[in-house]
């Protein structure tokens, strides 16, 4: 019986194409699951401002539980990342961009480092009457006192004095640096100080970058404990 002898060159054409081939399908392969991973259980950000000092520093990148935010809803207490629908951000600054990077973000490889979303601490949830500040100079939620121990030393709870109720299916968001964010107190003139439960992108969980800052967030549920469920109707 004959048979066809490859020559060596021929040989080694094939098997490196298919090596190639290979190697993108395992790209390919690694991108959709970044894709779906991105879109339905985890994504990164990035931190650009000091607005939430000192619990999130800025270049901290940390990640958020997009899986939770379909099937909850977010609670008081808890650091929420939310698309920035109402404009808050001047978006007429130019900011710098880099194809490669923007498209690693889009598929989840890399944090989101656009100005399209926020980081901000829930304080008031649909209901929740919340108003600064008391006699103590504290914020009240619901008649109740809370006393903020993750706020940025020296910071006062608020030297901008508000009577909000949240509507349902909404948040009253403050930054943890108070005098350094320009949060939902500042945009209740223009009646945009309410952030919708459908422009979360879901509540941060962990800063996994840099590794100096590495911690799991769990939100402060416990700081508003003693708050009675809103009686407003």
């Amino acid at each position: 019986m004959r048979h066809r002898a490859v020559p060596a060159k021929e040989e080694n054409s094939s098997g490196l194409g298919g090596q190639i081939k290979e190697f993108f399908m395992v790209l390919l392969y690694a991108l959709l699951i970044a894709f779906i991973l991105k879109t339905f259980v985890l994504r990164g950000f990035y931190i650009p401002s000091g607005s939430m000092e000192n619990t999130l520093q800025v270049n901290d990148r940390v990640f958020v539980n997009v899986a939770g935010s379909m099937f909850g809803e977010a609670e008081r207490g808890d650091i929420i990342v939310f698309k920035d629908a109402h404009g808050w951000v001047d978006q007429s600054a130019p900011v710098a961009t880099n194809p490669i990077r923007t498209a690693l973000s889009f598929v989840g490889i890399l944090p989101d480092t656009s100005n399209n979303y926020l980081v901000k601490r829930v304080i008031g949830v649909g209901g929740d009457h919340v108003v600064c500040c008391s006699a103590d100079g504290k914020i009240t939620v619901n008649g109740e006192e809370i006393t903020e121990p993750y706020l940025y030393p020296g910071a006062n709870p608020s030297d901008i004095p508000f009577d909000v109720i949240v509507p349902e299916n909404n948040y009253f968001v403050l930054g943890d640096h108070r005098n350094n964010s320009a949060d939902s107190r500042y945009h209740i003139e223009d009646g945009t100080e309410f952030i919708s439960d459908g422009d979360v992108e879901g509540e941060v969980f962990v800063v996994a970058w840099p590794l100096s800052h590495f911690t799991f967030i769990g939100g402060a549920s416990d700081v508003f404990t003693n708050v009675p469920e809103n009686t407003n109707e």
